[in-house]
């Protein structure tokens, strides 16, 4: 077996840390916030494409800071208040003031955003204007990922060439990974053999998200979802369990962080509605079972990477929800871990979530994904403990392999060619229901 122990601390550094509001406005907030340092002046036109997924799951979300929802108020942000060397964070603690102004600059119609015509899951590219100068600020492929930045003509940082959008037809030269041809197996032996110095920093992602779950505690936000499972459980309507519990945390962070609400939650693999899901199901388990902190941080880190291993085959963004089908499957495997099984139940929670959620499509981020992070988080338990009574999902049954390494192959098959007429239909029905509110 592959010695990948010093790759998954690199990957787990690089894909575990905080973010402040949705991670697609928050990208396109900090795409603005560099162009707006490169121009100096305030600008008076601001073109923005973003591919179709950023556009997607930007449309409907709540920005921190300000009441309102959508990337043309997180771009304003960016641009008059943001730093860019906060990366992800790029949002908070923007003052009022500079929310307000920001809150002109969207009202006064100089930002364009549309859509690009690429099949690049993660592309946003900024043009500024004061004047006779211009900036030009390109991200692609990951969320904080600056690829090329224009300051007038002079290319400060980058090649257009190599950071141009694949187009629809094109060919697509993803770079390699370590996931291609990895196994869950590798993964979890590799855990199991890591220091907790190297990975204590994950615990930090289990109080930022609890702290965010408090708040959709304590009052009825967004939709409610978790302050409502709060009170049905105290009502005795719905049982004081580790599933439910589960349930109620996940969905109050969603309902809160959704809602807009100013504070960092951790995020997995970009995407902070990822890393609610990732961490906070397993917190829920450690709250009922308590572990020793090594054994919390493997199940973390398992349930990271199982999620990372996911997204790799089924894209950054796709047709599918990401927490419904990788982060929370992540979060399984951490759990069947903590549980203390061998491989062959890890791999039997893993495939028991791909034939429950494989079905969960995207359709943008906004306040309802705290019900489906609810239906992830209790699904991710389930699924572990069903594995625990070698309850498991066979051979022939759907997509589903015998062999787990298949099972998850075969989802990113289902995401990455089958589902991409369905996202683009998902794209068109939200923006006609845009269009007539």
């Amino acid at each position: 077996m592959r010695d990948l122990k010093k790759q998954f601390i690199d990957i787990l550094r690089a894909e575990v840390k905080p973010a402040v509001g949705c991670t697609e406005p928050v990208a396109v907030a900090l795409a603005c916030a560099k162009a707006a340092e490169i121009l100096k002046d305030r600008p008076d036109s601001v073109e923005i494409k973003v591919s179709p997924s950023i556009f997607k799951n930007g449309m409907g979300v709540g920005i921190p800071g300000t009441k309102r929802i959508g990337l043309k108020i997180a771009a304003a942000i960016g641009i008059i208040g943001g730093k860019s060397s906060k990366g992800l964070s790029v949002l908070e603690g923007v003052d009022s003031k500079k929310v307000a102004e920001a809150e002109d600059m969207m009202d006064s119609g100089i930002i364009d955003i549309e859509p690009a015509k690429t099949t690049d899951k993660v592309f946003i590219d900024v043009r500024l204007k004061s004047g006779p100068n211009t900036s030009r600020v390109r991200i692609k492929d990951k969320h904080d990922n600056i690829v090329f930045v224009v300051d007038n003509d002079k290319v400060i940082f980058g090649n257009e060439d190599n950071s141009n959008p694949t187009l629809p037809g094109g060919q697509n030269n993803k770079p390699g990974t370590i996931f291609d041809d990895i196994t869950l197996e590798e993964i979890v032996k590799n855990v199991e053999g890591l220091k907790l110095e190297d990975i204590d920093f994950l615990l930090e992602g289990i109080k930022m998200n609890e702290d965010m779950a408090n708040v959709g505690l304590d009052e009825k936000i967004g939709i409610g979802v978790g302050y409502g499972m709060k009170k049905s459980i105290a009502s005795g309507m719905l049982g004081d369990d580790v599933v439910n519990n589960a349930m109620m945390m996940t969905a109050a962070a969603s309902d809160a962080r959704m809602s807009g609400v100013d504070m960092p939650v951790m995020s997995s693999n970009g995407s902070g509605n990822h890393g609610l899901t990732a961490i906070l199901p397993i917190a829920a388990y450690l709250e009922k079972f308590p572990q020793d902190d090594e054994s919390a941080c493997k199940a973390l880190a398992i349930s990271h990477l199982v999620t990372a291993y996911i997204k790799n085959f089924t894209g950054r963004l796709s047709a599918m929800c990401g927490c419904g089908v990788a982060a929370s499957t992540g979060a399984s495997a951490g759990l069947a871990w903590l549980m203390g099984h061998d491989i062959k139940r890890i791999s039997g929670a893993v495939n028991n979530m791909i034939a429950d959620m494989s079905g969960m499509i995207c359709d943008g981020a906004k306040a309802g994904c705290a019900i489906k992070l609810s239906s992830a988080a209790s699904a991710a338990v389930q699924n572990a403990i069903l594995a625990s009574n070698d309850c498991v999902v066979g051979d022939k049954n759907g997509i589903v392999s015998s062999d787990v390494d298949k099972s998850i192959r075969n989802l990113g098959k289902v995401s990455e060619i089958g589902m991409t007429v369905t996202d683009e239909t998902i794209l068109d029905v939200m923006n006609n229901l845009n269009k007539s509110v």
